[in-house]
């Protein structure tokens, strides 16, 4: 049996799969759906809509199993997330990867895999759609393409749960995404006794920009300014864009003495990005870096509260100093 490998964007991954919300949800019958309907067209005892955890594989919807879940380390869906289009197996027997599978030489007893990727709406995979059968068997050409189109289905249905943590011009998480992932992160910090600094931040004279050169383009600069996010601060760190112009990075693992350092490799970015894009205006920001105290910040809400207050009260100062 070969174990399947990790992604190369694991934590990005995880990290979008924290703000869906979706793992040890109840059944939905939008799901059950789908796999009925499998079942039925490919005529197999099992169908499954599984989610690929840290070390584990959760099954959100499955017929013909009575498993809820399985170690990741055995499962079909750890290696076919490595791939952009659908895992075939027409023998487990015969593949390298599961001939001693725990799943192929004992209940459930898989000889035949099939399973495509669930994709998230920022490119991650999220687990599969699959189907399965005691015996070996292949896939014609059209069972191929509707297999494709019910993993589309799937994603559709998760892409709606989405809406409500993703925000769509950036891609990073909404205001309730990233409440929900730095609740998280602030949580396994205090329990590990880790630091941790929330950065605030907000785009000066973004208005301007909107007014002179029309909102596609403010849109086009939004969408930069997340994407120099992304690059410079790591896969551990809960990204988000709260606001219009307003983003937000909690930093952790990091003390608030430490936050100047990456914030002058955003800076040296962002310079380089005005210097390059010439677009007949420059990206700038302020920020506001407020370091987590488990006795103070009893929330998340009230760590950004903070940070909201002390740059609301510079803002007002610079306002006074003009």
């Amino acid at each position: 049996m070969k174990s399947p490998e990790k992604p190369t964007n694991e934590q990005a991954r995880l990290d979008t799969l924290r703000s869906l919300n979706i793992l040890d949800s109840v059944r939905e019958e939008r799901f059950d759906r789908l796999t009925r309907l499998a079942r039925r067209l490919f005529n197999v005892p099992i169908a499954i809509v599984s989610i690929v955890d840290a070390e584990r594989e959760w099954f959100k919807s499955s017929l013909g199993v009575e498993l809820t879940e399985t170690s990741r380390e055995i499962s079909f869906s750890g290696h076919t997330i490595l791939g952009d289009d659908l895992l075939v197996v027409p023998d487990t027997a015969k593949d390298e990867r599961f001939y001693d599978n725990p799943l192929v030489i004992n209940t459930p007893n898989i000889r035949f895999y099939a399973g495509c990727p669930i994709t998230a709406r920022n490119g991650t995979k999220l687990g599969t759609f699959s189907i399965m059968d005691h015996q070996p068997r292949d896939l014609g050409e059209g069972e191929r393409e509707l297999m494709h189109d019910l993993a589309s289905m799937v994603e559709q249905e998760i892409a709606t749960s989405q809406h409500e943590t993703i925000d769509e011009l950036s891609m990073l998480s909404n205001r309730h995404g990233f409440e929900t992932l730095a609740e998280r992160a602030l949580k396994v910090c205090k329990r590990s006794d880790a630091p941790a600094t929330l950065l605030l931040f907000n785009l000066k004279n973004f208005r301007q920009v909107n007014d002179r050169f029309g909102y596609a383009e403010g849109d086009r600069g939004l969408a930069a300014f997340s994407t120099l996010l992304v690059e410079i601060f790591r896969e551990s760190d809960v990204i988000g864009r709260i606001g219009g112009d307003e983003f937000v990075v909690l930093l952790t693992n990091t003390a608030k003495t430490d936050s100047p350092d990456v914030l002058a490799r955003l800076g040296d970015a962002l310079t380089n990005f005005n210097r390059l894009s010439r677009r007949g205006y420059a990206l700038a920001y302020t920020v506001e870096a407020v370091e987590y105290d488990p006795e103070m910040h009893h929330s998340i809400g009230e760590l950004l509260q903070e940070a909201d207050t002390h740059m609301y009260q510079n803002k007002k100062v610079n306002i006074r100093a003009s």
